[in-house]
This record gives structure tokens, C-alpha cells and sequence, in this order.
């Protein structure tokens, strides 16, 4: 005998209301981790692009590298990813650099970032002759090494007036820039490599003697023909003398990865072959001579 019950219909299942969602709880939560994200670049580390080529051979346009905000303390200059804030002397636990590290630098001008290395410190008499860097009347340590034959890609064409000549075919049939290159080796022992195509007469080649003033350092490029650096006046977009050390930004450390400059936004594929090989990892802190 059938049970009465089972022949009835099946109730309709219940339908339940997803819960709406909390846009102010979302937007609360996306401007935290904006928040999060710019404190970081602001007081630990923060990522930048190279955007010429003022700095070869150590670092060529393309690079992305790694800047941490720490190891000379914070200044107006510190927050990221704008300078939004006016000159404020001083700096919050404050250490100068060492000779030959790579500084950040919000020039004088504007709030752009510029990349050089510190070649003088407080006191240092600081002079350029012939090409050549004087540091307290006595020459840096100079010794002329192979061309640095860097790819000719689509981020260092090398067709400028004072790069073309230097253009050359290698024996793999592809194009690089056969730049000369000068090692120096400053007082401290710390040697880097640098881009020397020549002296040229009323360029800055030839600096006047200047005097370090207290808290300010003298920075140059290490593509010392192409770089608009403590030698080159403001008006040539250069730095103008030693610079405040409430300008410094923070330390380069290492490079990340490096694009040649044909990557196309629309098309992943191009993200990937645009990558330069062998440049990921590279740190940017200068070898110290043995003694």
C-alpha cells in the first residue's frame, strides 16, 4: 500500500539571496593596500626604470632595477611615487653615501628622478681635467679596457652624433655599440667602468675645482660624455654643482630584468622575446680593489 505522502509534489526548493555586495568594504580594502603598496616605495624599496642611457655601460636604457629608500634615511624626497612635498632640510636618521654607490637624485629643477654615481663627499675638492676626475688634487685611477660592444636594439640605437662611430658588426652578423670604456678606481678602492669616447674641448671634460659644501655630494654619470650630471649647469638640465643631500632618493641595488624597447602593449607574446638576456640579477654595487 502506497504511502499518501509520496504521492504529494516536492516543495520547491527555497531560493536563496546572495548577500549584496559592500562596495564602501571593497573600496576601504583596495585604498589600504594602494596605501600599503605606497608606503613601501616610500620607506623600503621601490622599482625604476632607466630611461636613457646616462649611465653605461653599468646600466643602459630598458633596465629595471630595484632602489631601496633606506640606507641613507628619509627626506622630503622619500615619498612615492610623486614629489609632492617642499624643501625640507634634513634627513630622518640620516647617513651619508659611500664613494661609488648609485644614488637617486630628484634634481633641483623638477621632480623628475635622475641615476648617478657619487664621486665626491663633504670636503672633497672635486675637479675634471681633461677628462679626467681630480679628487682632493689628485687624479683618479684610469686604466683603458676593451669596447663595451652593447647590442644595438630598438632602446640603444647608438646613432647619436657622438655613438654612430661606434657602431660595428660582430661575428655573429648582429649590431652593437662598441663604446670605449675606462675603468677608474676611486680613493676608497671601490672601481666601476665607465664611457669614455674622447676629450672635447669647452665640454665637461674640463670642471672648474669646486668644494663639496656639508651634506651635499658630487655625482656624475658613468657615460661621462652623455650625462647631464654635477658638472652640467641646471640650465642644460644637469644638476648644477654638489647636491643637497635631502635630494638623494635612495640606493640602487640590483637590476630585475631589461627590455630592448619593442614590446608592444596588445601583444604578451612581445613581453617575453622583448627580454634581455644575462642582465636579470645584476647588482649594482661597485667592486672594491683588492689590497
Amino acid at each position: 500500500m502506497s504511502d499518501p505522502a509520496s504521492d504529494l509534489p516536492a516543495a520547491p526548493a527555497k531560493k536563496v539571496d546572495k548577500p549584496a555586495t559592500d562596495w564602501w568594504a571593497e573600496i576601504k580594502s583596495f585604498a589600504w593596500l594602494v596605501l600599503a603598496v605606497l608606503a613601501v616605495w616610500s620607506f623600503v624599496a621601490k622599482p625604476f626604470y632607466i630611461p636613457s642611457e646616462s649611465m653605461m655601460p653599468t646600466l643602459i636604457k630598458g633596465d629595471r632595477l630595484v632602489v631601496t629608500k633606506y640606507p641613507y634615511g628619509w627626506s622630503y624626497v622619500s615619498p612615492s611615487p610623486f614629489h609632492v612635498l617642499p624643501f625640507i632640510h634634513g634627513r630622518l636618521f640620516g647617513r651619508l653615501p659611500a664613494r661609488g654607490d648609485v644614488v637617486i637624485i630628484k634634481p633641483p629643477q623638477d621632480d623628475s628622478d635622475y641615476i648617478k654615481r657619487v664621486i665626491g663627499l663633504p670636503g672633497d675638492r672635486i675637479a675634471v681635467r681633461e677628462g679626467v676626475v681630480y679628487i682632493n688634487g689628485t687624479p683618479v685611477q684610469r686604466e683603458a679596457i676593451g669596447p663595451a660592444n652593447i647590442p644595438v636594439d630598438a632602446n640603444v640605437p647608438c646613432d647619436s652624433e657622438n655613438e654612430a662611430p661606434f657602431r660595428v658588426t660582430g661575428k655573429d652578423g648582429k649590431l652593437y655599440c662598441a663604446l670605449p670604456q675606462v675603468r677608474e678606481t676611486l680613493p676608497n678602492g671601490v672601481r666601476y667602468t665607465t664611457i669614455d669616447l674622447g676629450y672635447r674641448p669647452g665640454s665637461p671634460d674640463d670642471y672648474d675645482e669646486v668644494v663639496v659644501p656639508p651634506n651635499h655630494v658630487f655625482v656624475m654619470g658613468d657615460n661621462r660624455d652623455e650625462s647631464a650630471d654635477s658638472r652640467v649647469s641646471t640650465f642644460m638640465r644637469g644638476l648644477g654643482g654638489p647636491v643637497p643631500w635631502e635630494n638623494l632618493g635612495g640606493r640602487a641595488e640590483f637590476i630585475t630584468f631589461s627590455y630592448d624597447g619593442s614590446t608592444q602593449y596588445f601583444n604578451p607574446l612581445t613581453w617575453i622575446t622583448a627580454l634581455r638576456h644575462g642582465r636579470a640579477g645584476t647588482s649594482l654595487h661597485p667592486d672594491v680593489a683588492a689590497k
